[in-house]
């Protein structure tokens, strides 16, 4: 996939962040609330020209939420018990989940509003790739991403969204949600054996899969990236959405991949060379180093091509 001949100046990068998405949490879990107290305050000292935005929690009633989730769950949210060991009650859960789904959408608005692509990232917590149609697990309360997806095909104008996950971990809440609709491509890029334990197969045709064995090398995980990336643009998306896990990470804390900072800025360059209109979503990554990779990611996106 070769890099175009000509030169555009990079546009400034929009960062969607409400800082109260570190009030609820604890440091004694990997997903944490200095995951993004450290992101946004190194992002701002590193790059005082980038535009932050507060995501609007009024664009999340409960019938944006009901077109990826059941009633059973938005109930369920609000009642305080743990719903796994990894995703427990905390209180206020509710409107934490959808400030990260407000965040989503303001990303997938100001994406469809500029389409020579300029970059925009939603630097937000909770994640929400592993939240299903009527489960929260794995760190994940609401499924942002496919909310936004849906969103931006229904409401926006956006008829052909593709979803590009890079996360060490399946999407499987992404996957469940979006399987068999139509115009809405989701592809995963995840360890296997690993966490959640699903992404062996393409149970769909607008699903593909791409499990990687544990501890592979770093250049065999970049070639199965750039195929499931290749995958994405050969659907001819309107939109491309990023669910952009750092946990990947040579180091990371909770998985066994192999990728290192300079491999995060190689898939920001190779979205930057699409030249698609584009949003990215924090989802995993929980090593200390997620705000250099964060960096490395947003930083080649928004680089001239």
């Amino acid at each position: 996939f070769g890099r175009l001949v000509h030169t555009v100046a990079p546009f400034p990068m929009v960062i969607f962040h409400d800082p109260r998405c570190a009030d609820f949490g604890s440091s004694l879990r990997p997903e944490q609330p200095a995951r993004v107290v450290r992101s946004a305050a190194h992002l701002r000292r590193a790059h005082p020209d980038w535009t932050w935005r507060e995501p609007a929690l009024d664009l999340v009633d409960d019938q944006v939420l009901l077109l990826a989730h059941a009633a059973s769950h938005l109930h369920r949210l609000g009642i305080p018990r743990d719903f796994d060991p990894d995703t427990p009650y905390f209180p206020e859960i509710n409107d934490h989940a959808r400030r990260s789904v407000a965040a989503a959408i303001g990303a997938v608005q100001h994406a469809l509003a500029t389409p020579t692509g300029e970059p925009v990232f939603s630097l937000m917590r909770p994640p929400g790739h592993h939240a299903s149609i009527a489960q929260a697990m794995g760190f994940c309360y609401l499924n942002q991403i496919a909310i936004a997806a849906i969103v931006a095909q229904q409401r926006l104008g956006a008829q052909r969204v593709a979803v590009w996950d890079f996360d060490a971990h399946h999407g499987n809440g992404t996957e469940v949600i979006l399987q068999a609709r139509e115009g809405l491509f989701f592809a995963s890029v995840h360890q296997y054996p690993g966490y959640p334990g699903t992404g062996t197969r393409d149970i769909r045709p607008n699903i593909r899969n791409w499990p990687v064995p544990p501890h592979s090398p770093r250049e065999e995980h970049l070639k199965v990236l750039r195929a499931s990336l290749d995958a994405v643009l050969a659907f001819a998306p309107d939109l491309i959405l990023v669910s952009a896990g750092f946990d990947a990470y040579a180091r990371d804390p909770i998985t066994s991949m192999t990728l290192e900072c300079e491999d995060f800025a190689t898939l920001g360059a190779w979205l930057c060379e699409t030249r698609r209109p584009a949003a990215a979503v924090l989802e995993g990554g929980y090593h200390d180093d997620l705000p250099l990779l964060i960096d490395a990611f947003l930083s080649a996106w928004n680089s001239p091509v």
